[in-house]
């Protein structure tokens, strides 16, 4: 049988997670299903009422992918409830390269990674910089306040 994985994430404004997740992962804004110039008109042409669409909802991407293929499917369903606590699942955005590379290369690695997303819109929570067991890592928000880490 087979099988494909998409992550679906809550919140209010899919258009800046799309923005920051593609930033963040490496991963692009799907574009929409062959012949359809926005999502939205695939989304009518398959018959979803129009009365069912939020204002906006489609006009732009509102799902990334992997443009090697390898990763799962990003969908950033808008929904009106806020986050109001902690997550129960987050990213580990592996970027140091694995406990064979030495600590000071992890370090710049991860260092380098959180500045690039501080400036896409991720706010650092906390750096865990634990040399005594080789841990050099940030816990991260992105901009709707879903936590990650990066290592």
């Amino acid at each position: 049988m087979e099988m494909t994985v998409q992550l679906t994430i809550d919140c209010s404004d899919p258009q800046r997670m799309v923005t920051f997740w593609a930033e963040a992962l490496g991963y692009v804004p799907e574009p929409p299903p062959g012949g359809h110039t926005t999502w939205r008109a695939y989304w009518t042409a398959m018959g979803f009422p129009e009365t069912e669409l939020p204002a906006g909802a489609g006009d732009v991407p509102e799902s990334i992918i992997d443009p090697a293929g390898r990763g799962p499917r990003v969908w950033f369903q808008q929904v009106p409830e806020l986050k109001v606590a902690k997550n129960r699942w987050h990213f580990d955005l592996k970027v140091g390269g694995g406990r064979d590379v030495p600590l000071d290369v992890r370090t710049q690695r991860v260092s380098t990674a959180v500045e690039r997303l501080v400036k896409a819109g991720a706010t650092v929570l906390r750096i865990k910089d634990e040399p005594d067991v080789g841990l050099y890592a940030a816990a991260m928000q992105d901009p709707e306040g879903n936590e990650f880490d990066v290592v």
